[in-house]
């Protein structure tokens, strides 16, 4: 899909359809007159004293988060290569090293130099990266990242919302509540739990086995 935009378009920004935005985005098209491909870090914990599963979901789970990508032109033959890595398979599999069309990211930026990490923090925020990426809250209830960063974006995906919810990311719920107005402002029948319950066997079977691992650790 990337690849075929870039064919019509200079810059193309990929977003996973549970994104939303907070504050303007717009110095991302800058970054790609700069380079060719921008990138999020999970920003997973990696203390190896503590959250040991966190460290280790690095290199199970990829460096890098795929509900974002942004690129040029130069790199459309890195998304062609990705296109066939994800034809070759694309697959939640401890034991060929993948997952999904995710783990493929973490040679991007060694098979293309011109890539950045985006150092900006406030993009790609999510229930795992609460650690690395400190929420503080300013004196007008706004939240900046590490007292920095501004948010960008935040990627309310089920895992996110759960956080938020459950008062593990407590500063997000402002940006939460103002998430799911726009939801139901499109369709009123949305329900608010469907946005962080566990919806497939395997979303159940994953949390059951981070539980039981933290248990051990």
């Amino acid at each position: 899909m990337i690849s075929s935009l870039l064919e019509d378009y200079e810059k193309v920004i990929y977003l996973d359809n549970d994104t939303f935005f907070f504050n303007d985005p717009s110095f991302l098209f800058d970054e790609l007159d700069k380079h060719d491909i921008l990138l999020t870090p999970h920003n997973y914990p990696r203390d190896p004293k503590k959250n040991q599963n966190w460290l280790e979901a690095n290199f199970k789970v990829g460096l890098y988060n795929a509900g974002f990508i942004a690129v040029n032109k130069s790199a459309k033959h890195i998304m062609d290569w990705w296109a066939d890595c994800c034809l070759y398979r694309c697959e939640k599999s401890l034991l060929r090293g993948l997952f999904d069309d995710q783990k493929y990211l973490d040679l991007v930026p060694i098979m293309h130099p011109n890539t950045k990490v985006l150092e900006h923090k406030g993009c790609n925020i999510a229930g795992w990266n609460n650690e690395v990426c400190k929420r503080v809250e300013q004196p007008d209830g706004s939240v900046l990242i590490d007292n920095k960063w501004p948010i960008v974006f935040i990627h309310f995906n089920g895992f996110t919302n759960r956080a938020i919810v459950n008062g593990d990311d407590p500063l997000l719920k402002p940006y939460f509540d103002e998430y799911l107005k726009a939801l139901l402002r499109q369709d009123s029948s949305i329900k608010a739990e469907d946005l962080w319950k566990e919806n497939t066997t395997w979303d159940r079977a994953k949390l059951w086995a981070w539980k039981l691992l933290d248990r051990f650790k």
